[in-house]
């Protein structure tokens, strides 16, 4: 790719051609190409420009940047281990809810093996958390045990004794 120097030397060697040639009409097609290669250039400075005034953030707002990237995410690690610390006292309903909310934020290719790791954490601690258990109730029943068999159709579920 040209460089705005290079459009330059095109253009003069072109701009030379105009001044020896001795027909108007070939002076006139040189003319037509030496301004073509001046505003290439032209074009290409200007674009160079705004590249690296687009580019080349300051410093001060990248440290600013970067301070509020590692604020949110010190805020989501606190939200997650607060969530955690109550998953036995939550609804199953809305374990569920989160484990999916959870399991898709990844990319697309990566939902199933996040899913997994997301399970695997969960069985691990599921008794470490502090939480009060669910009461069993006959409805809770019911629905836990369509949660729980919905999440080991999705390959949720990880059972004792698999590797992890």
């Amino acid at each position: 790719m040209f460089k705005s120097r290079q459009y330059r030397v095109k253009a003069a060697e072109y701009g030379q051609l105009v001044k020896s040639s001795a027909d108007v009409e070939e002076s006139q097609k040189y003319q037509d190409l030496e301004d073509r290669f001046v505003a290439l250039a032209n074009n290409e400075r200007s674009l160079a420009d705004a590249y690296h005034d687009a580019v080349h953030v300051d410093e001060s707002d990248r440290t600013r940047g970067e301070v509020l990237a590692a604020e949110e995410e010190q805020v989501l690690r606190c939200l997650g281990a607060a969530i955690i610390m109550q998953w036995n006292s939550l609804p199953t309903s809305l374990q569920r809810e989160i484990f999916d909310t959870a399991g898709s934020v990844g990319k697309l290719w990566e939902t199933a093996a996040l899913r997994g790791q997301i399970a695997r954490f969960l069985h691990k601690h599921k008794n470490e958390s502090g939480g009060v258990p669910l009461k069993d109730t006959a409805g809770d029943a019911r629905s836990g045990a369509a949660a729980l068999l919905r999440w080991d159709n999705e390959g949720g579920a990880v059972r004792d004794g698999l590797p992890m």
